[in-house]
């Protein structure tokens, strides 16, 4: 079976204005040139500009859609508020947000400092807090008659995992605002949802959290029982069908698309509980040295 096999219809979303968050690289680049090629505007998001002018050019080239690159550091409202207008100013509307900026790494929780945790709650939390508010009011204080929040979560959002304390606080933080805000916003035709991921290995966030020979020691496919890691594209084509008219009657759901890992044994990372003291001294140091390069 190819499970990189585009799963909508060539103009599915065709019309629609996209606010992809960390649409520079990894899955948020896959969604966002899915996105494109579906027949959607979509505006990219980071604190890294150059990186979305290089992905934006890539992927206007690959599709022949127009994408536009923003820098955003979501952890600022007024920022956000900057970004907001500057893709009303291109587009006229915006009909998706689709909150995927993130920060995570490994770490026993006892090493990190409270600027370390933090910088994580502050991008992953506040940061989807901050796009949802924005993008929110300006929705009801036009009237604009239908909406879309998609929120990328993670399966320890509701199980909780070791070793990533940070990130799975925050995740949960931003579920359960997805699952209150399809109840309050559901009036204003507003609908909010949220992806939960399992292994869906990118360059930069895997070697960042398992670098060198730990990500082979472990191993992430081994503890999926269809033996296999994510395919970025079943994740667009998941994205995609969300926030398309094809999902209207879907609100305050979370889609878990992870080939059955969390069922298995809650805890993304709670295999860590192999790594000794002396190894985790190692990990901080190549942890270091990839973000000095």
């Amino acid at each position: 079976m190819d499970f990189s096999a585009k799963m909508l219809r060539d103009d599915a979303l065709k019309g629609k204005v996209i606010v992809v968050t960390g649409g520079g690289s990894g899955l948020g680049k896959a969604m966002t040139q899915y996105f494109l090629e579906l027949g959607a505007n979509v505006a990219i998001t980071s604190r890294d500009l150059e990186k979305l002018k290089n992905t934006a050019q890539e992927l206007e080239t690959k599709t022949g859609g127009t994408c536009l690159p923003l820098a955003c550091d979501v952890r600022h409202y007024d920022q956000v508020e900057n970004m907001l207008q500057e893709v009303l100013k291109a587009f006229g509307k915006v009909d998706v947000l689709l909150n995927n900026a993130a920060g995570n790494f490994i770490s026993p929780t006892e090493r990190l400092s409270a600027n370390a945790f933090d910088t994580v709650i502050d991008i992953v939390l506040k940061g989807s807090k901050n796009c949802t508010l924005a993008f929110g009011k300006h929705w009801i204080d036009t009237k604009q008659t239908s909406a879309t929040i998609l929120n990328i979560v993670t399966t320890y959002a509701f199980t909780g995992s070791a070793y990533v304390v940070p990130s799975a606080t925050a995740k949960a933080g931003v579920l359960a605002m997805t699952r209150s805000l399809a109840v309050e916003w559901a009036k204003y035709g507003i609908r909010s949802n949220a992806i939960a991921p399992g292994p869906f290995p990118t360059k930069g966030a895997w070697d960042r959290l398992l670098p060198g020979d730990l990500a082979e020691k472990f191993d992430m496919a081994k503890k999926v029982p269809l033996k296999r890691v994510g395919d970025h594209q079943e994740l667009a084509n998941l994205a995609a069908y969300l926030v398309s008219d094809f999902s209207a009657y879907i609100n305050g759901e979370v889609v878990v698309i992870d080939g059955g890992e969390w069922l298995k044994g809650a805890g993304q990372f709670n295999l860590l509980e192999q790594i000794p003291e002396e190894m985790w001294d190692m990990l901080e140091m190549m942890i270091k040295a990839k973000k000095n390069n």
